[in-house]
């Protein structure tokens, strides 16, 4: 969507891009992995859907639902993970976004680069890092996904998940088989809403799932004996912010390699 005040962010147009073959069949040890290290075949394989949105975007909330209504259909083959990741170059329009926050900006920034996008735009969905669609398409995106659990991931696990004393969230990840890649952990809220009262969506009641409120990378090495199995820790205002709401929150986890999602999971953490 584009921003109202500058052409570096544009209204999100229905297009789609994919990133080249060769990287989305790219595997961290490409041509080694043991069946250890990928899903057994009964199971779905976990597929990371991020909506890039905005309260302040009067395209988003078709997008919002959308993202809603795979948190809960049934995608054969498919474990769909969801994240909504508020964007925060909206806020100067009359509605100050709750839940976005500049990291956001920033990742979806390297996306733009890695897509060869023009400018970030809202609302964006991409798929396992190497797909990207601006709009609501839900075929196209459907496809995106079925496509993306056809690739097979590494298998990762949440282990000792639970909110600490002080607010953090503490936990420990296990990865099937050893890994270069990139861990990324997200607290996502598990539900919210907001009364708009300004902007593009005034007077809208906007509902949400899997709001990220915190997110954070432990190294490129995971597996390798820095990460895996270590306790690991998400904290921060927006974590309390978000535990103080009273939902329950998820853990979200992935790998990253060549800018691809390798390995997924999540875990609900109750009040």
């Amino acid at each position: 969507m584009t921003s109202p005040t500058s052409d570096c962010f544009r209204r999100a147009r229905v297009a789609v891009t994919l990133v080249a073959t060769a990287l989305l069949l790219c595997l961290p040890a490409a041509g080694q992995a043991s069946a250890a290290s990928t899903p057994a075949a009964t199971q779905p394989t976990p597929v990371l859907v991020e909506l890039f949105t905005s309260e302040g975007c009067s395209d988003c909330p078709p997008a919002d639902a959308l993202l809603a209504q795979l948190d809960t259909q049934v995608i054969p083959g498919a474990q769909v993970i969801v994240l909504s990741e508020h964007v925060t170059y909206w806020n100067h329009q009359g509605w100050m976004d709750p839940f976005s926050f500049d990291e956001i900006d920033l990742r979806q920034q390297s996306y733009v680069r890695q897509f060869g996008l023009d400018s970030p735009a809202t609302p964006q969905f991409v798929v396992d890092g190497t797909m990207q669609l601006a709009g609501s398409n839900p075929p196209v995106l459907a496809g995106f996904i079925t496509r993306a659990a056809a690739v097979p991931k590494i298998q990762i696990e949440i282990g000792n998940a639970h909110r600490a004393a002080n607010g953090a969230v503490e936990f420990t990840v296990h990865a099937a088989t050893a890994t270069k890649a990139t861990l990324v952990a997200i607290i996502a809220e598990n539900a919210t809403h907001s009364e708009v009262s300004h902007g593009e969506n005034a007077g809208r009641t906007l509902h949400h799932v899997a709001v990220v409120r915190a997110i954070k990378e432990f190294g490129s090495n995971f597996g390798s004996g820095a990460t895996d199995g270590r306790t690991l820790e998400l904290s921060g205002g927006n974590v309390l912010r978000a535990e103080k709401d009273g939902e329950p929150l998820r853990l979200v986890v992935f790998l990253v390699s060549h800018s691809r999602v390798v390995g997924a999971a999540e875990q609900t953490l109750n009040p």
